[in-house]
């Protein structure tokens, strides 16, 4: 074709080849047919990732104070660290966009120090990044450094000094679970935000605005078993939504359990009701049995059985008994200790509970 043809886009199908994830995220870039619309191919935890700070839906605190910051232009080093799923990815990302508008893909480097976390990286990648300045932009750079508390001790003591060096062209955003994995250096240099697990009404609040996005048949009780099992992980709640509804439909409570295959709360109450009130060996031989007819781990076992005896009412030596037991049996399959030893210590350890409680009472 000679260089002033014009190229006929509808003479033949546009082709557009599937871009591999983002390295470190996950992020899968949907696919767009010959008309130009995009494929619905994102997993649900990035097509509703909140896009703008005003679209967050928990930790008022720390999103007012960071707009503060932007604002008034003077925007520090930033910490970011708590439990996974909690918002920390999308806060920064909206920021970004807040500062630099459809410009922040060439302002902003993000980074996952979980796969890249040598000291190659530091003096690579992010002090080439720091370094340079962009030729018709004023004010600073920014360098988002994802799952940090995986960066080796060396890598952080080298970053450390290249964020005092650079400090005029570029900030940034640390971003870990496990606060205590990061240097005290890196950490003094740093304002630190604590996210803390979300509330189970800002997650059903996102949820219902996903449920009504996707269309989904979801019953009452599916969806408490949702905000159960997340445990405050809004990526986790949207996972498991998303998996169980490739499934199952409708989503109900049943289906919800099956699919993430954790216990039903009828079989932990079938499982507590066997170590209260059945001998050593009818206990044992019927937990064994229910627990490879549905295929459920000992750890979630225990896992459950110690919310059921955080909520029952038992003498207090009894019930500090019993959390012992149950910490040692946790920590003991943690280590490759086999399920069946285990499964007896918790049989066992509830069989001597119960003696222990009838010895008391039998004193007053």
């Amino acid at each position: 074709m000679m260089m002033g043809d014009a190229m006929d886009l509808d003479d033949e199908p546009v082709v557009v080849p599937i871009s591999r994830a983002a390295k470190g995220k996950g992020k899968g870039i949907p696919v767009a047919d010959a008309s130009g619309k995009v494929g619905d191919t994102l997993p649900w935890v990035e097509k509703y990732r909140p896009s703008r700070l005003d679209e967050l839906i928990s930790h008022t605190d720390i999103i007012s104070t960071i707009t503060r910051f932007i604002d008034e232009g003077r925007l520090p080093h930033l910490l970011f660290y708590g439990p996974p799923g909690t918002g920390k990815t999308s806060t920064i990302l909206a920021c970004a966009r807040k500062l630099y508008g459809s410009r922040y893909k060439s302002m902003a480097l993000e980074l996952n120090a979980s796969d890249e976390r040598g000291i190659d990286v530091v003096r690579e990648q992010i002090k080439n990044f720091a370094s340079t300045k962009q030729i018709f932009s004023s004010g600073f750079k920014l360098i988002i450094l994802d799952e940090a508390d995986a960066m080796t001790q060396v890598a952080q003591n080298a970053l450390r000094r290249v964020i005092e060096k650079y400090t005029r062209n570029v900030r940034f955003c640390i971003i870990c679970n496990y606060v205590s994995k990061i240097i005290p250096a890196l950490q003094s240099r740093c304002t630190r935000f604590r996210f803390a697990p979300l509330k189970e009404d800002q997650i059903r609040t996102r949820l219902d605005h996903v449920i009504e996005n996707e269309g989904l048949a979801i019953t009452e009780d599916g969806a408490q078993a949702l905000l159960k099992l997340s445990q405050g992980d809004m990526r986790r709640a949207l996972n498991i939504l998303q998996a169980t509804h490739a499934a199952f439909d409708p989503v109900t409570e049943q289906a919800v359990y099956l699919c993430t295959g954790s216990p039903l709360p009828s079989d932990i109450s079938q499982i507590a009701q066997w170590l209260f009130n059945e001998d050593f060996a009818s206990a044992y031989t019927n937990i064994q049995s229910l627990r490879v007819q549905h295929g459920l781990a000992l750890t979630d076992i225990v896992t459950e059985i110690h919310e059921t005896v955080t909520v029952m009412e038992m003498h207090p030596a009894v019930k500090i008994m019993l959390f012992d037991r149950l910490a040692d049996i946790e920590y003991n399959l943690s280590t490759g200790c086999t399920e069946k030893a285990q499964l007896g210590a918790l049989v066992g350890g509830f069989r001597i509970a119960c003696d222990l409680a009838e010895k008391l009472s039998a004193s007053k």
